[in-house]
């Protein structure tokens, strides 16, 4: 009886799984566009690193919940309770500034509207444009440390050896634990066009 010979195995499908691969990437790359913007959630919600609730209803910026208005929220004063909170600053490689805070740390009852003031000057010969970057420790501290007006809301610009004191309204929210008597607010300045700067020269 003659033999009939056996066809060859067709060849396998590619489509569908190059198909998964493809949404695969699609769905990593997206993964890593939303890590940044799922850190700052995380870190609003639980003042982890130092930040606190943004609230776009007013005006926030580095991390810290104000009001746009000026106004301070309403909030009760605990007169029962003292915080002490200390002023400190840096200024980063890249910017030619002096910067110190003119109060270096105040008691305050939870609740209760203080403004302290920075002084930076500038030391170089050519206009500088600075930034400041707030933080709170201890991080869960952040959150119930109220900026109702900073200068770190905005860029600051400085003329050549020109000086500046730069206001801080705050206010330390009731809500804090009871545990914490001692919260320390620091800047870091930045040089706000450094970057740009740079990159023009590259073009």
């Amino acid at each position: 009886m003659e033999t009939v010979p056996s066809l060859p195995p067709s060849p396998p499908n590619h489509r569908k799984l190059i198909g998964k691969l493809l949404a695969a990437v699609a769905a990593a790359f997206a993964f890593g566009f939303a890590l940044v913007p799922l850190y700052d959630v995380l870190c609003a919600a639980t003042g982890f690193n130092g930040k606190t609730e943004i609230k776009r209803d007013g005006f926030g910026v580095g991390g810290f919940s104000t009001r746009q208005d000026g106004a301070a929220p309403p909030s009760r004063i605990d007169r029962s309770r003292t915080v002490t909170v200390e002023f400190t600053g840096t200024v980063m490689p890249g910017l030619s500034w002096d910067m110190r805070p003119l109060t270096f740390n105040l008691e305050v009852h939870p609740g209760e509207m203080h403004q302290v003031m920075y002084l930076v000057r500038n030391t170089s010969d050519r206009p500088i444009t600075g930034q400041a970057v707030p933080s709170v420790s201890p991080g869960k501290a952040a959150q119930h440390f109220d900026k109702v007006d900073c200068f770190c809301f905005s860029q600051q610009l400085l003329a050549p050896g020109e000086s500046k004191e730069l206001p801080l309204t705050f206010i330390v929210k009731p809500e804090m634990d009871s545990d914490i008597r001692h919260v320390t607010l620091s800047y870091a300045f930045f040089n706000a066009v450094k970057d740009k700067t740079a990159l023009n020269n590259r073009e």
